[in-house]
């Protein structure tokens, strides 16, 4: 957003980030106020600090009436931008033979379009961004070793239920959260009665997603309480950057991957005596971004994050989940452990089903969470019990795709990090970007 905007923004609507106050100097200026004295006996006034304005993500939000965003958050988004106008991600310009489109009167009015037409408005984008930002920001300063998962997922869930004001298909969550440890990569949420503690040396990837109107907007980070793991960590964060950089309209898939494949494994990380080359997760992928699907449908493109000699171009308007995976480990994962995610198949044929249990939890499957991903934890809180037959018979039958957790081999580290952009007319929009990552 540029300074015009947003002055013009902030007179239109008296929504403001303010800073955090800062503690140490709020008691540097309390003992001057208690403890000096001035020549003529008075005490010297205290000075009123001014709050600073600040982007989303690392202060509070404060709304019309001085509304202000609760701890942890729990006040609907829509209260802080009545005029349904949120926040731009971060634009980045296209580069090279594209760069011309930033200032192509053709591809400005093609962008006007888009923003009229409530199907393809970004508004609905940028709102489920802002709101991944705020439920993300209070998980990352929260959570700590000695937790329990089912705690961080569920105070993940409900903030985000909150503020995006589930309601249906409306809004609401956009997939179960993960929070895969250590060796695990991917696909993994607690299911009921799962009692795993967060320690404090494991490696947690936190994947989450909201979605408005079936705009999903994907995000991930990795935590570590052990700084022996902060090379593998940088090393996700800076190729995931890097894909997010040269991302772009006509960019090569191929070429793209190896950007990313460079970026990972110039890291490295020593265990011990042990130095152990950092390896991008061969097998693992970005995404296109479907309408109600996580994975862009029959007709969406994988984004690799290792050289390969796909010539698939990305095009004008499509939406990318950029998430690249590190690991000390193969470099590879297999399925492995108790399955938690789910999502009914899309396009799935027609499938005679014989078990009554069957067939009333597909009905309940389409009538709560339609092509969106869903867990075990998810039908236990729409009233749903004693299902698991009945969800492996939808399975077997190709109505429902399991996704079990990925994992490297056992003692490795794996680290993530995850960005959804936006391939504009005119410009890149890093729509998840915040000051954290």
């Amino acid at each position: 957003m540029t300074p015009g905007e947003l002055k013009q923004k902030t007179q239109d609507i008296p929504v403001d980030l303010v800073e955090q106050e800062d503690d140490d100097v709020e008691d540097e200026e309390d003992a001057v106020a208690e403890g000096e004295v001035a020549n003529g006996g008075e005490k010297k006034k205290k000075k009123k600090k001014k709050s600073k304005k600040k982007k989303a993500g690392g202060a509070t939000l404060v709304g019309p009436g001085g509304i202000k965003q609760t701890d942890p958050p729990r006040i609907g988004l829509s209260k802080f931008y009545p005029d349904g106008v949120y926040p731009e991600g971060e634009v980045q310009e296209y580069k090279n033979d594209n760069a011309w489109r930033t200032t192509s009167e053709e591809k400005r009015y093609d962008e006007r379009m888009a923003m009229e037409d409530p199907e393809q408005t970004y508004q609905s984008i940028r709102r489920a961004a802002q709101v991944h930002r705020l439920v993300r920001q209070h998980a990352r300063k929260t959570i700590k070793p000695g937790m329990s998962m089912i705690e961080i997922v569920e105070n993940i869930e409900n903030g985000t239920r909150a503020l995006v004001e589930e309601n249906g298909f409306e809004s609401g969550v956009g997939f179960p959260t993960g929070v895969s440890l250590n060796h695990c990569a991917a696909h993994y949420t607690p299911n009921a009665g799962d009692t795993t503690i967060l320690q404090n040396g494991d490696v947690l990837k936190v994947d989450f997603g909201v979605h408005v109107k079936g705009r999903i907007v994907d995000s991930a980070f990795t935590m570590t309480w052990e700084p022996t793991y902060d090379n593998l960590v940088q090393a996700a964060k800076d190729a995931t950057n890097t894909g997010v950089r040269e991302a772009g309209i006509d960019v090569r898939l191929g070429e793209l991957g190896g950007l990313i494949q460079e970026a990972m494994e110039s890291y490295e990380v020593v265990i011990g005596t042990t130095t152990y080359p950092v390896k991008c997760i061969e097998n693992l992928t970005g995404h296109t971004i479907g309408l109600y699907q996580i994975h862009g449908g029959h007709s969406g493109k994988s984004v690799p994050i290792v050289k390969s000699h796909d010539q698939t171009k990305m095009e004008e308007g499509e939406y990318f989940a950029i998430e690249t995976f590190g690991s000390t480990g193969r470099g590879k994962v297999v399925e492995s452990g108790d399955c938690s995610h789910y999502a009914k198949v899309v396009d799935a044929p027609h499938v005679p089903l014989r078990l009554n249990t069957a067939k009333q939890l597909l009905k309940s499957i389409n009538k709560h969470f339609g092509t969106l991903p869903f867990c075990r934890r998810y039908l236990d809180r729409v009233g749903e019990s004693k299902y698991l037959l009945a969800l492996n018979n939808l399975v077997a039958q190709g109505l429902v795709q399991d996704y079990p957790p990925l994992c490297d081999v056992r003692g490795s580290m794996t680290a993530q990090f995850e960005h959804t952009i936006l391939l504009r007319p005119t410009v890149k929009e890093v729509v998840s970007r915040g000051e954290d990552y």
